[in-house]
């Protein structure tokens, strides 16, 4: 299903221990996008500095995720923006032994400028920093934001089938008494066409042989149309979607095995018709189908 949620904190708000040099001023932020794919897709983007966390990243995702082409992007900004602060004593008088020592052997090495001796200092207080456990927490806080979306689009895909399944339940019910008048309307139209072959029209009686080719023929055509148990397996088939929705729970791909039984039954039901209206209602049956699949495969 679809479904979007963002969040953004501070490093520093979510590791209050978090050491005096580390950058005060980062953010991380996470943002999470689901759309439809009957399959579980991955898809993490993320910045160099939280590499190391994309495991335990994809353990999170597939422990409560089953469905959805899923991308989660992490950023995290103003981690290599530190302020600038003045490099200790201890540090200045290294650098100029340092500097003394190599000038001692290379006399035309040119001398630190005070930006150089900056970012040396900056890097040296400089201290690595570990986000897995802050970007972990953060993920997860938006993965419930966004299992919560994709809780409210089902409600709204659960009602949207529950109408096409009762518009099939309606189709069904017209198509239950169809058959019986077919097959009695075969049945005379056999009895009329064994009259004008025998050239019997207008006699009221047949020959015993003749009337029982014909009901044995009627028989037979009857035999052909007889579509009750594909509308006793399409009532049975929507009865139990019916439940599954009700139910609620990780039902997808049950649902997905349903919508293949519904449109069997309707594709047989349109191949055994033997009339237009009949042909009309498996026709009807089998958009009704296809739009539920359409929708099913949303549906974790």
């Amino acid at each position: 299903m679809t479904g979007y949620a963002a969040m953004q904190t501070s490093a520093a708000q979510a590791t209050p221990d978090t050491d005096a040099r580390l950058d005060t001023n980062s953010h991380l932020g996470v943002e999470i996008r689901s759309v439809n794919s009957r399959f579980l897709d991955l898809t993490l983007r993320l910045p160099d500095e939280l590499r190391q966390t994309e495991p335990a990243l994809r353990e999170l995702l597939t422990g409560r995720l089953k469905r959805g082409k899923i991308e989660l992007r992490a950023s995290l900004e103003g981690a290599s923006g530190s302020s600038l602060r003045a490099p200790s004593s201890a540090t200045l008088q290294r650098l100029g032994s340092l500097e003394d020592s190599i000038k001692s052997w290379l006399p035309q090495a040119a001398a630190l400028s005070v930006a150089d001796i900056l970012r040396i200092a900056t890097n040296e207080d400089k201290k690595p920093h570990d986000y897995s456990e802050e970007l972990l927490k953060l993920a997860e806080q938006v993965l419930t934001e966004l299992m919560s979306a994709r809780e409210r689009e089902g409600a709204r895909l659960a009602h949207t089938l529950l109408e096409r399944t009762a518009q099939l339940r309606a189709l069904t019910a017209l198509a239950g008494p169809m058959v019986p008048r077919l097959v009695e309307q075969q049945k005379a139209r056999f009895l009329e066409r064994w009259r004008e072959a025998m050239g019997l029209q207008g006699n009221s009686t047949l020959p015993e042989l003749a009337l029982d080719r014909a009901l044995t023929e009627a028989t037979a055509f009857a035999i052909r149309i007889d579509v009750a148990e594909e509308i006793t397996r399409l009532s049975s088939h929507l009865e139990e979607i019916e439940r599954l929705l009700n139910a609620g729970g990780e039902l997808g791909k049950r649902l997905d095995f349903l919508i293949q039984e519904l449109h069997r039954e309707a594709n047989t039901l349109g191949s055994k018709s033997a009339s237009l209206e009949l042909t009309r209602i498996s026709v009807d049956m089998k958009v009704l189908i296809e739009q539920i699949r359409e929708q099913v495969q949303n549906i974790e």
